[in-house]
């Protein structure tokens, strides 16, 4: 049997329209200087369901979104997914231009992905809690 496979089906994720260009514009730009980062979130933005701003589900990870989930090794981390400019790790902000970063995207509690380090290794953490962004839509309700 082969080791541990990161390219095993990943969940369905959902991104608001503003998020998608936003992001699809970051990876052009840093395409060039860091092919391998671009990437891995274009492949993120090509496979998610894109829809408007306004249809967003408050628990769905989006730019700014604070979240908690679960590791494969059973810690739980609360984050809050950021653009590279805000990214502080001993603040809990995490860059989308992460491989981590990049795998949250899209994400909903109780979803799970795996995600390859930097260092080469495949972790698996699952969703637990999202909270809205802050000034992010602010009738919508969690369905």
């Amino acid at each position: 049997m082969a080791p541990a496979d990161s390219k095993r089906r990943k969940p369905a994720i959902t991104i608001s329209r503003s998020d998608h260009e936003t992001l699809a514009r970051l990876a052009d730009v840093i395409a060039e200087r860091n092919p391998a980062v671009a990437e891995e979130l274009t492949a993120e933005l090509d496979r998610a369901r894109v829809v408007a701003d306004a249809s967003m589900r408050d628990d769905v990870v989006r730019m700014g979104s604070t979240l908690s989930y679960a590791t494969d090794t059973g810690e739980t981390r609360t984050v809050t997914l950021v653009f590279p400019a805000e990214a502080d790790i001993s603040a809990g902000r995490v860059s989308i231009l992460t491989p981590i970063g990049a795998a949250l995207i899209g994400l909903s509690p109780g979803q799970s992905i795996d995600w390859e380090a930097r260092d080469g290794r495949v972790h698996r953490l699952t969703v637990e809690s999202v909270e809205r962004p802050a000034g992010a839509g602010g009738l919508q309700q969690a369905s």
